[in-house]
């Protein structure tokens, strides 16, 4: 297993050299999205719509922030179980996005879509959402304030850390 550091947006090459296992930190700008926000940019999308960000070698994290308390750009900021968002997953891939972040195991039909647009799939620790969010240094809403903590916001991450669950290969963690 190898640390690696990710910047966003991330290229297919570097996620060509990630493997299951591999501990990674993300650095840049990173996109909540539960299933409301992926049902909400789905239809966006089949109405002819662009999505509230550019999905180009973005990755999306499955988690619905709590509010920040004063002082702090987000409150805890931990993921959410990632199999929900399995029937968004080749949409989203499609739209040209690099990897999801969550937490828990995924079936295998999001395996085959990772493999065939050479995606990856990270997870971060459950249960400690309180101190990813100190890796938060910016936090803005960008779409669906009317899904409350289940909007997409847009977060600015530095040294973010995450596991690569699935690699580009198809390989699974979850499998071992």
């Amino acid at each position: 297993m190898m640390e690696h550091k990710l910047t966003t947006p991330v290229s297919k090459e570097t996620l060509a050299n990630l493997a299951c296992g591999d501990e990674v930190l993300i650095t840049g700008t990173i996109y909540t999205a539960r299933d409301a926000a992926h049902k909400a940019m789905l239809k966006m999308v089949q109405e002819g719509e662009r999505l509230p960000f550019d999905p180009r070698g973005a990755i999306i994290y499955f988690a619905g922030p709590s509010p920040a308390p004063p002082g702090f750009p987000i409150g805890s900021c931990g993921p959410t179980t990632s199999s929900r968002m399995d029937p968004f997953t080749r949409t989203m891939f499609e739209l040209g996005i690099a990897a999801q972040l969550g937490k828990g195991p995924r079936g295998q039909e999001v395996t085959k879509t990772l493999v065939d647009f050479g995606g990856v799939y990270l997870v971060a620790l459950g249960g400690a959402g309180a101190l990813l969010a100190e890796k938060v240094k910016k936090a803005k809403l960008l779409a669906f304030p009317e899904l409350g903590p289940e909007a997409v916001y847009e977060l600015e991450v530095e040294d973010f850390p995450a596991i690569v669950a699935i690699d580009s290969k198809g390989n699974n963690i979850f499998k071992r």
